[in-house]
């Protein structure tokens, strides 16, 4: 009897008994079961000679835990459709590995494909273009002329031109040389790294975007010339502007135009102007404008004509400010005719100071053959909604936009857009500003566009519990009550996000509802749209009243959840929890500026959250209304 007691008692040699160890390895074999479920990162649709087929190439990731690094792999799906029948859908029978690939762009027509293998501790950068049967050009950029290329959301930015001849993107402007110095002072010629007569400096500081741009060298312009393999800088870009999204403009009608437009941050960047980078990854209240430069590899077709003619006229090389009058545009993009330049603002909350705030979409329509010194008008596509009414469209919440966003007739686009506590798919008249929810109405999961081919839209659909699933909209020959075109939905059979049969098992008691919690003591000062009812995401297990609840908050003070997919909430689900996600109102963090509260209220809040510490008090007792409701 003792010795089975002290059995019992006895621990490992990390202080745990016996009973803890095994349910810890229970717990970390069931986590190493959602993590091995792959997440779609990007996805690509291309046209077939046959109008009921596509070819959809997919980049998808899988955590490498032992590693702490991510796997990248392609692959690849054929699509067939049949009219009104279910499509079919034929995968490749395996994913393919992409050692140390940062990024793949296809080419416009789809016969190249651009692989970027960006350079570890200082080594070159490769730059592969693939054909449909091999590689066709390897290109190693020193660290001399750039370091790595920018993958992320913001400065992110690679552009085939539309002959397929140059392609355009921002990399990390290559560091100063350090200077060096000897026993006599300061050596001009430099030294090597094996001298041990001479110390190198830190020469100027320079101020990075901080938080995952920490040590990261300035976003700046390249144009690769593919045939040679030649890669030159853009010229005459200010040195205080962070460059970042670029896009080619489409070909002038003379044909020899090469122009580039891109997104730039200058350095005066902070909130009413101020001299600092504050910050960018979680901030879209950053000032920044639409530049317009010719390629580095463009001749300046003035220069000649200057000469001749004694007169003054713009360089060609210098960049122009296409949005002078707006404090904010992002994400541009050429309609398909190449008649309009299309972009989002965030001028909402660029001029309130809110971190995020309600967008707004505009255009410029391109002349065929524009010159730097020629004024474009800004006209709006979706102004900012300043008040919506309960059930409406709330207005733009964007934090990406697909780099080919256009259905077939050049002027709707599609966007995956938060509608307070989903994220829905809206298709836009950028002619008439008429906005279409298209994905469905009755649907408390997250939709999120993945790619377009002619009026065929590749989506996810997702929940907190739900992994994405893949889904291909088509519009449809009928009408919805509203006598806007229909869209079907046929869910794609995919082995991307097939969960094992236990996670399954544990999730499929599991319900998803989205909770609307009357705002308490509703005050005279807050407008009609703060008086709304604010929002809570619930999954609930079976008997959910006897199991324990997870409150999940949202950082902030201006964002807000959504009801998309996510690893570790499904699998504090799969343990049988319930999860409450709340979406606080704006008396509690202004966050519900995220779902269309009017921009006076937006300027009230932060105003309000700035100037006292009640942030953390309104937000808890945000949170306790809604555990008691």
């Amino acid at each position: 009897m003792q010795d089975s007691q002290s059995a019992f008692k006895k621990e490992d040699p990390l202080g745990m008994d016996a009973m803890s160890s095994e349910e810890f390895a229970s717990q970390s074999k069931l986590l190493q079961e959602f993590t091995n479920v792959p997440s779609i990162e990007s996805a690509w649709l291309f046209k077939t000679n046959n109008e009921d087929r596509s070819t959809a190439m997919f980049s998808i990731s899988q955590p490498d835990l032992l590693a702490n690094k991510k796997r990248k792999y392609i692959l690849h799906s054929h699509i067939v459709t049949h009219g009104t029948m279910p499509l079919e859908c034929h995968w490749s029978p395996f994913p393919i590995e992409m050692t140390g690939v940062s990024a793949v762009v296809p080419s416009p027509s789809g016969s190249k494909l651009l692989v970027v293998r960006n350079g570890e501790k200082g080594s070159r950068t490769t730059l592969q273009i693939v054909n449909q049967s091999h590689v066709e050009k390897e290109i190693h950029v020193d660290q001399s002329i750039h370091g790595p290329l920018y993958t992320d959301e913001w400065f992110h930015g690679i552009s085939w031109n539309h002959e397929e001849t140059f392609i355009a993107y921002i990399a990390e402007q290559s560091p100063q040389p350090k200077p060096t110095f000897d026993n006599a002072g300061y050596r001009k010629g430099g030294s090597s790294e094996e001298d041990c007569n001479s110390w190198r400096g830190q020469g100027d500081w320079e101020e990075d975007w901080g938080e995952t741009y920490s040590r990261k060298g300035r976003p700046s312009l390249f144009v690769l010339d593919i045939a040679s393999g030649e890669v030159r800088a853009a010229r005459d870009v200010t040195k205080s502007m962070s460059v970042g999204q670029v896009v080619w403009a489409p070909p002038s009608s003379s044909g020899h135009q090469k122009l580039l437009v891109f997104v730039g941050w200058l350095e005066h960047n902070g909130f009413q102007s101020t001299a600092r980078k504050l910050g960018i990854k979680y901030c879209s209240n950053r000032p920044c404008s639409l530049y317009a430069i010719h390629s580095p590899f463009e001749e300046e077709p003035n220069a000649d004509n200057a000469s001749n003619s004694g007169s003054e006229s713009v360089p060609a090389s210098v960049a122009t400010n296409l949005t002078p009058s707006i404090s904010s545009a992002l994400f541009p993009r050429f309609s398909k005719d190449g008649k309009l330049l299309v972009f989002l603002s965030s001028k909402c909350a660029v001029d309130s100071g809110a971190h995020n705030a309600t967008d707004s979409l505009h255009r410029i329509n391109w002349p065929s053959d524009w010159k730097a010194d020629e004024q474009l008008s800004v006209t709006d596509v979706v102004p900012v909604v300043m008040c919506p009414q309960d059930g409406c469209f709330p207005g733009l919440y964007c934090s990406a936009m697909l780099s080919d966003p256009w259905l077939s007739d050049h002027c709707t686009m599609v966007l995956t857009s938060a509608w307070r506590s989903t994220e829905v798919i809206l298709s836009i008249d950028v002619l008439s500003g008429e906005v279409t929810r298209i994905s469905p109405q009755d649907s408390d999961y997250s939709w999120s566009t993945l790619a377009i081919s002619g009026n065929n839209v590749l989506s996810v659909s997702s929940s907190p519990i739900d992994p994405p699933q893949i889904r291909y909209g088509r519009r449809a020959s009928t009408e919805d009550h509203d006598g806007r075109c229909a869209w079907v939905w046929d869910e794609v059979t995919s082995p991307l996000t097939a969960a094992s049969n236990k996670v399954k098992a544990l999730l499929s008691h599991h319900k998803l509802s989205i909770l609307r919690i009357p705002v308490p003591d509703p005050s005279d000062e807050l407008s009609d749209g703060g008086q709304l009812p604010f929002e809570a995401i619930f999954v609930s297990c079976e008997d959910s009243s006897q199991k324990p609840t997870v409150l999940i908050l949202h950082g902030g003070p201006h964002s807000a959840s959504v009801s998309s997919y996510s690893k570790s909430s499904a699998f504090l689900a799969s343990l049988g929890f319930n999860l409450l996600i709340v979406n606080y109102s704006v008396p509690s963090s202004s966050s519900y500026s995220c779902f269309g509260i009017n921009k006076k209220e937006v300027r009230w809040a932060t105003g309000r959250r700035l100037c006292n510490h009640s942030l953390g008090r309104l937000d808890l007792r945000m949170s306790k209304i809604v555990l008691r409701h």
